[in-house]
Protein backbone atom coordinates (compact mmCIF):
# COMPACT_ATOMS: atom_id res chain seq x y z
CA UNK A 1 0.00 0.00 0.00
CA UNK A 2 1.32 3.45 -0.93
CA UNK A 3 0.41 6.54 1.08
CA UNK A 4 -0.34 9.25 -1.48
CA UNK A 5 1.11 12.02 0.66
CA UNK A 6 4.44 10.22 0.89
CA UNK A 7 5.01 10.50 -2.84
CA UNK A 8 7.68 12.88 -4.13
CA UNK A 9 7.56 14.51 -7.54
CA UNK A 10 10.15 17.30 -7.41
CA UNK A 11 13.91 17.85 -7.57
CA UNK A 12 16.24 16.54 -4.87
CA UNK A 13 19.80 17.41 -3.89
CA UNK A 14 21.44 14.76 -1.71
CA UNK A 15 24.82 15.68 -0.23
CA UNK A 16 27.05 12.78 0.74
CA UNK A 17 25.25 10.39 -1.59
CA UNK A 18 28.19 8.46 -2.99
CA UNK A 19 27.61 5.71 -0.43
CA UNK A 20 26.03 4.98 2.93
CA UNK A 21 22.87 6.63 4.24
CA UNK A 22 23.05 9.44 1.69
CA UNK A 23 23.15 7.01 -1.22
CA UNK A 24 20.24 5.01 0.15
CA UNK A 25 18.27 8.21 0.78
CA UNK A 26 18.76 9.26 -2.83
CA UNK A 27 17.59 5.84 -4.01
CA UNK A 28 14.47 6.05 -1.81
CA UNK A 29 13.71 9.53 -3.15
CA UNK A 30 14.00 8.25 -6.73
CA UNK A 31 11.77 5.32 -5.84
CA UNK A 32 9.19 7.69 -4.31
CA UNK A 33 8.72 9.44 -7.65
CA UNK A 34 11.16 12.35 -7.80
CA UNK A 35 11.71 13.77 -11.26
CA UNK A 36 15.40 14.45 -10.63
CA UNK A 37 18.08 13.64 -8.05
CA UNK A 38 21.50 15.28 -7.88
CA UNK A 39 24.12 13.09 -6.20
CA UNK A 40 26.66 15.38 -4.50
CA UNK A 41 29.78 13.87 -2.97
CA UNK A 42 33.51 14.53 -2.65
CA UNK A 43 34.19 11.22 -4.44
CA UNK A 44 33.39 11.69 -8.12
CA UNK A 45 33.55 7.99 -8.93
CA UNK A 46 31.02 6.87 -6.33
CA UNK A 47 28.74 9.86 -6.98
CA UNK A 48 28.61 9.12 -10.70
CA UNK A 49 28.07 5.40 -10.14
CA UNK A 50 25.30 6.02 -7.62
CA UNK A 51 23.55 8.48 -9.93
CA UNK A 52 23.55 5.86 -12.67
CA UNK A 53 22.42 3.09 -10.32
CA UNK A 54 19.47 5.19 -9.12
CA UNK A 55 17.80 4.86 -12.52
CA UNK A 56 16.88 1.26 -11.79
CA UNK A 57 14.86 2.38 -8.74
CA UNK A 58 13.21 5.48 -10.23
CA UNK A 59 9.45 5.39 -10.74
CA UNK A 60 9.02 8.73 -12.53
CA UNK A 61 8.92 8.18 -16.30
CA UNK A 62 10.83 11.45 -16.79
CA UNK A 63 13.44 10.79 -14.11
CA UNK A 64 16.88 12.37 -14.43
CA UNK A 65 19.98 11.89 -12.32
CA UNK A 66 23.32 13.62 -12.30
CA UNK A 67 26.20 14.24 -9.92
CA UNK A 68 28.28 17.07 -8.52
CA UNK A 69 31.66 16.90 -6.79
CA UNK A 70 31.75 18.85 -3.53
CA UNK A 71 33.68 19.02 -0.27
CA UNK A 72 31.31 20.44 2.33
CA UNK A 73 34.21 22.22 4.04
CA UNK A 74 34.56 24.42 0.94
CA UNK A 75 32.13 27.34 1.25
CA UNK A 76 32.48 28.42 -2.38
CA UNK A 77 31.99 24.91 -3.73
CA UNK A 78 28.88 24.39 -1.61
CA UNK A 79 27.40 27.57 -3.07
CA UNK A 80 28.31 26.40 -6.58
CA UNK A 81 26.61 23.06 -5.91
CA UNK A 82 23.29 24.72 -5.13
CA UNK A 83 23.62 27.08 -8.09
CA UNK A 84 24.24 24.05 -10.33
CA UNK A 85 21.01 22.35 -9.24
CA UNK A 86 18.90 25.49 -9.64
CA UNK A 87 20.46 26.26 -13.03
CA UNK A 88 19.85 22.74 -14.35
CA UNK A 89 16.44 21.96 -12.85
CA UNK A 90 14.94 25.32 -11.88
CA UNK A 91 14.42 24.64 -8.17
CA UNK A 92 15.28 22.44 -5.17
CA UNK A 93 12.26 20.77 -3.61
CA UNK A 94 14.14 18.39 -1.33
CA UNK A 95 17.61 18.60 0.18
CA UNK A 96 19.34 15.93 2.26
CA UNK A 97 22.61 16.59 4.08
CA UNK A 98 24.29 13.28 4.83
CA UNK A 99 27.98 14.12 4.50
CA UNK A 100 29.78 13.27 7.72
CA UNK A 101 32.73 11.59 9.35
CA UNK A 102 33.23 9.52 12.50
CA UNK A 103 36.13 9.35 14.92
CA UNK A 104 37.57 5.86 14.69
CA UNK A 105 39.74 6.34 17.78
CA UNK A 106 37.93 6.32 21.12
CA UNK A 107 39.45 8.76 23.61
CA UNK A 108 38.10 10.41 26.76
CA UNK A 109 37.71 14.19 26.76
CA UNK A 110 40.99 14.65 28.66
CA UNK A 111 42.81 13.02 25.75
CA UNK A 112 40.89 14.68 22.91
CA UNK A 113 42.98 15.29 19.82
CA UNK A 114 42.08 18.87 18.89
CA UNK A 115 43.02 18.35 15.24
CA UNK A 116 40.52 15.47 15.04
CA UNK A 117 37.93 17.55 16.88
CA UNK A 118 38.41 20.53 14.53
CA UNK A 119 38.05 18.33 11.44
CA UNK A 120 34.96 16.65 12.89
CA UNK A 121 33.32 20.01 13.54
CA UNK A 122 34.34 21.37 10.13
CA UNK A 123 32.65 18.48 8.32
CA UNK A 124 29.74 17.46 10.53
CA UNK A 125 28.67 20.85 11.90
CA UNK A 126 30.14 23.65 9.80
CA UNK A 127 29.68 21.65 6.60
CA UNK A 128 26.04 21.02 7.43
CA UNK A 129 25.54 24.69 8.20
CA UNK A 130 27.09 25.72 4.88
CA UNK A 131 24.79 23.31 3.03
CA UNK A 132 21.64 24.38 4.90
CA UNK A 133 22.51 28.04 4.42
CA UNK A 134 22.99 27.72 0.65
CA UNK A 135 19.94 25.48 0.23
CA UNK A 136 17.62 27.71 2.24
CA UNK A 137 18.85 30.81 0.39
CA UNK A 138 17.85 29.19 -2.91
CA UNK A 139 14.61 27.56 -1.76
CA UNK A 140 13.24 30.78 -0.25
CA UNK A 141 13.27 32.37 -3.75
CA UNK A 142 11.12 29.76 -5.47
CA UNK A 143 7.37 29.45 -5.71
CA UNK A 144 5.54 27.46 -3.01
CA UNK A 145 3.69 24.27 -3.82
CA UNK A 146 0.33 22.87 -2.80
CA UNK A 147 -0.81 19.32 -2.19
CA UNK A 148 -4.30 17.96 -2.72
CA UNK A 149 -5.48 15.10 -0.54
CA UNK A 150 -8.83 13.59 0.43
CA UNK A 151 -9.42 16.59 2.72
CA UNK A 152 -8.70 19.28 0.17
CA UNK A 153 -5.68 21.33 -0.82
CA UNK A 154 -3.01 22.63 1.55
CA UNK A 155 0.13 24.70 1.23
CA UNK A 156 3.24 22.52 1.62
CA UNK A 157 5.75 25.35 1.32
CA UNK A 158 8.71 25.95 -0.92
CA UNK A 159 10.87 22.99 0.03
CA UNK A 160 12.11 20.65 2.72
CA UNK A 161 15.53 19.80 4.17
CA UNK A 162 16.52 16.71 6.14
CA UNK A 163 19.83 16.52 7.98
CA UNK A 164 21.42 13.23 8.96
CA UNK A 165 22.35 13.61 12.61
CA UNK A 166 22.70 10.76 15.12
CA UNK A 167 21.37 9.29 18.32
CA UNK A 168 24.60 10.82 19.62
CA UNK A 169 22.86 14.16 19.13
CA UNK A 170 21.10 13.34 22.42
CA UNK A 171 23.36 10.92 24.27
CA UNK A 172 27.01 10.03 24.33
CA UNK A 173 29.09 6.88 24.20
CA UNK A 174 32.36 6.62 26.12
CA UNK A 175 35.27 7.97 24.11
CA UNK A 176 33.18 9.51 21.33
CA UNK A 177 33.33 13.10 22.53
CA UNK A 178 34.32 14.79 19.27
CA UNK A 179 31.65 12.98 17.28
CA UNK A 180 28.98 13.50 19.92
CA UNK A 181 29.70 17.22 20.20
CA UNK A 182 29.55 17.62 16.43
CA UNK A 183 26.24 15.78 16.24
CA UNK A 184 24.75 17.91 19.01
CA UNK A 185 25.68 20.87 16.82
CA UNK A 186 23.84 19.26 13.90
CA UNK A 187 20.64 19.40 15.91
CA UNK A 188 21.19 23.10 16.60
CA UNK A 189 21.60 23.74 12.88
CA UNK A 190 18.42 21.77 12.19
CA UNK A 191 16.32 23.52 14.81
CA UNK A 192 17.46 27.00 13.83
CA UNK A 193 16.98 26.38 10.10
CA UNK A 194 13.46 25.13 10.74
CA UNK A 195 12.70 28.03 13.08
CA UNK A 196 14.21 30.82 10.99
CA UNK A 197 12.83 29.74 7.63
CA UNK A 198 9.42 28.27 8.41
CA UNK A 199 7.74 31.63 7.64
CA UNK A 200 9.25 31.31 4.15
CA UNK A 201 7.79 27.84 3.64
CA UNK A 202 10.93 25.82 4.36
CA UNK A 203 10.91 22.84 6.72
CA UNK A 204 14.08 21.40 8.22
CA UNK A 205 14.18 18.16 10.22
CA UNK A 206 16.74 15.54 11.19
CA UNK A 207 17.00 11.79 11.41
CA UNK A 208 19.03 10.47 14.33
CA UNK A 209 19.97 6.82 13.89
CA UNK A 210 22.21 4.68 16.04
CA UNK A 211 24.31 2.06 14.26
CA UNK A 212 23.53 1.64 10.56
CA UNK A 213 25.05 -0.85 8.15
CA UNK A 214 27.37 1.50 6.22
CA UNK A 215 31.06 1.71 5.24
CA UNK A 216 31.56 4.04 8.22
CA UNK A 217 30.32 1.32 10.57
CA UNK A 218 32.71 -1.15 8.97
CA UNK A 219 35.61 1.17 9.79
CA UNK A 220 34.31 1.63 13.32
CA UNK A 221 34.13 -2.11 13.92
CA UNK A 222 37.58 -2.62 12.45
CA UNK A 223 39.14 0.00 14.71
CA UNK A 224 37.06 -0.77 17.80
CA UNK A 225 35.97 -4.45 17.89
CA UNK A 226 34.32 -3.88 21.26
CA UNK A 227 31.57 -1.92 19.48
CA UNK A 228 30.09 -5.19 18.22
CA UNK A 229 29.53 -6.26 21.81
CA UNK A 230 27.97 -2.90 22.60
CA UNK A 231 25.53 -3.34 19.73
CA UNK A 232 24.55 -6.82 20.89
CA UNK A 233 24.07 -5.60 24.46
CA UNK A 234 22.28 -2.32 23.78
CA UNK A 235 20.04 -2.86 20.72
CA UNK A 236 16.82 -4.60 21.77
CA UNK A 237 16.30 -6.25 18.36
CA UNK A 238 19.95 -7.37 18.23
CA UNK A 239 20.92 -5.90 14.89
CA UNK A 240 22.00 -2.66 13.28
CA UNK A 241 19.66 -0.68 11.05
CA UNK A 242 19.72 -1.21 7.33
CA UNK A 243 20.43 1.92 5.29
CA UNK A 244 17.04 1.60 3.61
CA UNK A 245 15.26 1.82 6.97
CA UNK A 246 16.79 5.26 7.56
CA UNK A 247 16.46 6.31 3.92
CA UNK A 248 12.72 5.64 3.74
CA UNK A 249 12.24 7.75 6.87
CA UNK A 250 14.12 10.60 5.18
CA UNK A 251 11.85 10.34 2.14
CA UNK A 252 8.82 10.51 4.43
CA UNK A 253 10.08 13.66 6.17
CA UNK A 254 10.56 15.33 2.79
CA UNK A 255 7.08 14.42 1.62
CA UNK A 256 3.70 16.16 1.94
CA UNK A 257 2.78 13.55 4.56
CA UNK A 258 5.19 15.32 6.92
CA UNK A 259 4.19 18.88 6.01
CA UNK A 260 3.45 19.80 9.65
CA UNK A 261 6.75 18.43 10.99
CA UNK A 262 9.46 21.08 11.34
CA UNK A 263 12.55 21.59 13.47
CA UNK A 264 12.15 18.05 14.75
CA UNK A 265 14.44 15.09 15.25
CA UNK A 266 13.33 11.54 14.61
CA UNK A 267 15.37 9.01 16.57
CA UNK A 268 15.85 5.73 14.69
CA UNK A 269 17.33 3.40 17.29
CA UNK A 270 15.08 0.39 17.93
CA UNK A 271 14.49 1.82 21.46
CA UNK A 272 18.17 2.02 22.47
CA UNK A 273 17.76 5.49 23.99
CA UNK A 274 14.50 4.76 25.82
CA UNK A 275 16.26 3.24 28.83
CA UNK A 276 19.67 2.62 30.38
CA UNK A 277 21.33 -0.59 29.25
CA UNK A 278 24.52 -1.94 30.72
CA UNK A 279 27.23 -3.25 28.43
Amino acid sequence: MTISGARLDGVALVVGSGRGIGQQAAFSIAEAGARAVVFADMNEETAQASAEQSKQYATNANYESTYFVVNVKDEVRVKEMVEFVVSKFGRIDYAVNAAGINNAVHKPIAETDIAIFDNMMNVNARGMLLCCRAQAAAIRKQEPKAFTSRNGTRDIGRGAIVNVASANSFAGLPGKGSYTISKHACMAVTKMAGLDHSPEGIRCNAVCPTWVRTPLLDLELESNPEVRGMIDAMVPIKRVAEGEEVADTIAYLLSPSASYINGASLVIDAAVTTTVRLF
